[in-house]
């Protein structure tokens, strides 16, 4: 039997094994995968005492030599072993771990590394554009030509989600801003930010700028308490408490859309490929899936067009290449879902038109794990409670909507992608906060 991995926290990059662990099961077979170390609010406010110091540290780098680290680190990243506790991690064993928790398929794990090497080893582009285009010389000297530049917080906290390992590229950049870094990992996807941290620090950052902690919820609000800026993963009901803070930047539910302009609609069929891809791509658990497709006319057409191409997905073993979708670690979760979409149906308001192309229900077993199928429901109109849902899994409602009602009837949307050439919805769309 392999020997379970512990993962310890990370205090000033030191490894900490803590009394308090919790062991993650694989999505599989149910048994423990790995032991992580736990931190207690306790621990957490002792070592967010002197934050300042973390800082000075960063201060020391020109923003130049924080962008080579970042490079350097791309490859460790991706292609070399790296410290996991007391063990090692290869990249394959990465691959192995990540899917074992999550339940992503290997195929899916290998895109999201890729995805992340790509923004650590072009760490001088993506800060460019988050700039503006800012001479980055401020960022060294705190003023250049005019421009002044200071910290509005000392770290940067962040909650991290279990979901999908793509997310993780989005706090990277911070530290090629020079800001030290306390990350509270998801419960299920420990892996991918602590094997950053060891390829920044093994590329020649100072491991004192990071913090690990994996916590339970108290302990995670203490971390966005405790630093000057934060970031937050979750779901509705976990992100709600952190709406009005202004320090804290939340990445709750994404209601990601696809709108088809009146001038486009006639050719739908065109972009048949982009909404198949928009909804079903990494198995549907990122905030950028589409979760609606919005359109002026022929919903029925495009509904019954989609549920075609996305019933023919089935689920595979985790190591085969064409994997398209994920099981879930929590079948009981996978049963709610479902349940909460057959008790929104009607076949008249809302129908589930996946059900007529797929055999058997939604919600499947395949090697013992419970998988939701791709689902594509027609509803009514954007009043209809499925019209702007969104769930981990390839899921989405085609709406009839208005051309002028758009884009106020789309309410809050992360990505709202327009085929359209008609300047008036598109100034309408870009005017919309």
């Amino acid at each position: 039997m392999e020997q379970m991995v512990h993962i310890p926290l990370l205090r000033r990059g030191r490894p900490y094994r803590s009394l308090d662990a919790v062991r993650t099961p694989h999505y599989r077979t149910g048994e423990p995968f790995v032991e992580i170390s736990q931190a207690n609010v306790g621990l957490i406010r002792r070592d967010l005492l002197d934050q300042e110091m973390a800082r000075a540290l960063l201060a020391g780098f020109s923003t130049e030599e924080l962008f080579r680290v970042c490079a350097c680190a791309s490859d460790l990243f991706a292609a070399s072993p790296l410290p996991l506790g007391d063990s090692t991690q290869s990249p394959e064993d990465y691959v192995r771990q990540v899917s074992a928790t999550t339940g992503l398929p290997h195929v899916m794990v290998r895109r999201n590394m890729h995805k992340i090497r790509t923004v650590l080893a072009e760490m001088a582009a993506v800060v460019n554009g988050l700039t503006r285009n800012l001479d980055l010389r401020v960022l060294d000297t705190g003023h250049a030509e005019g421009l002044s530049y200071f910290p509005r917080g000392e770290s940067l906290g962040v909650v991290l989600p279990s979901n999908s390992p793509g997310v993780h590229s989005l706090w990277v950049p911070a530290f090629a801003l020079k800001t030290p870094l306390v990350l509270k990992p998801g419960a299920a996807e420990p892996w991918t930010p602590y094997r950053i941290v060891q390829a920044l620090i093994h590329a020649g950052a100072p491991p004192g700028v990071f913090g690990y902690y994996p916590a339970d919820h108290a302990g995670a609000a203490e971390i966005l308490r405790r630093c000057g800026r934060g970031m937050v993963f979750g779901d509705v009901s976990s992100t709600r408490p952190w709406q009005g803070d202004p320090r804290i930047e939340v990445h709750g539910p994404g209601y990601s859309k696809i709108v088809i302009g009146e001038d486009c609609i006639g050719e739908w069929e065109q972009y048949l490929d982009v909404m198949v891809s928009s909804i079903l791509e990494n198995s549907g658990r990122s905030c950028i899936n589409a979760s609606g497709v919005w359109v002026p006319a022929k919903a029925a057409e495009i509904a019954e067009a989609l549920a075609a191409r996305l019933a023919a997905v089935a689920p595979r073993d985790e190591a085969d290449e064409q994997a398209q979708i994920a099981p879930f670690a929590n079948a009981a979760l996978a049963e709610r879902i479902s349940q909460t979409i057959d008790g929104e149906l009607d076949g008249e308001t809302a129908r589930d038109v996946t059900a007529s192309y797929r055999e058997g229900p939604r919600l499947a077993t395949f090697q013992g794990c419970a998988y939701l199928l791709p689902t594509i429901v027609l509803c009514d109109s954007p009043a209809h409670p499925l019209a702007n849902r969104e769930f981990l899994f390839p899921f989405a409602s085609v709406v009839p909507v208005s051309q002028d009602a758009i884009p106020r009837a789309l309410g809050p949307s992360l990505v709202v992608t327009a085929i359209t050439h008609d300047r008036k919805l598109i100034a309408r769309l870009l005017a919309s906060p």
